[in-house]
């Protein structure tokens, strides 16, 4: 009786191997200039390191990385339907605001009588009173003290000088 033949079937090539996308990325990055930026970065990196340590060592530098430290802080605790909310609002406000021209529109000031009509608007009072209420927080929290804004933020105490 005969003897089975193993055969494995080898897949025919449908595209370049690993080594072959390996050799045309190299070639590419050394075409674009990439190749030779990262050897000058890794050949200067001391200068590269002192130049960075001398610009963050700087209390202007300081004072932005710090703020924008705060700025994210902020960010993270609101929510983002609220932030898209408040976003929308401002702009819809300046929008409004920036074509109001009462000299050219032709409103005269509201007078006393005027005045008195608005006291007993009911849609005014709606939207002066969330302004009102915010302007309130605002204030409470400008005449809150704060010696470290990460204490504040965190709650907890920071240790050192």
């Amino acid at each position: 009786m005969a003897e089975r033949i193993s055969h494995d079937v080898t897949p025919p090539k449908i595209g370049p191997d690993a080594h072959e996308e390996l050799e045309r990325l190299l070639q590419t990055l050394h075409e674009h200039g990439v190749l030779r930026f990262a050897n000058d970065v890794v050949g200067a990196n001391t200068e590269i390191a002192q130049v960075l340590v001398n610009g963050l060592g700087k209390p202007g530098t300081l004072n932005a990385v710090q703020n924008l430290s705060v700025l994210g802080m902020v960010l993270s605790r609101i929510e983002p339907s609220d932030f898209y909310r408040i976003c929308f609002a401002l702009r819809d406000a300046v929008e409004r605001i920036s074509q109001h021209h009462p000299e050219r529109d032709g409103h005269d000031s509201p007078g006393v009588g005027g005045a008195y009509k608005m006291l007993h608007d009911e849609q005014l009072w709606h939207a002066i009173l969330p302004l009102i209420d915010g302007l309130k927080a605002f204030a409470e929290r400008l005449d809150k003290p704060v010696d470290k804004p990460v204490s504040d933020y965190t709650g907890k105490p920071t240790s050192g000088p």
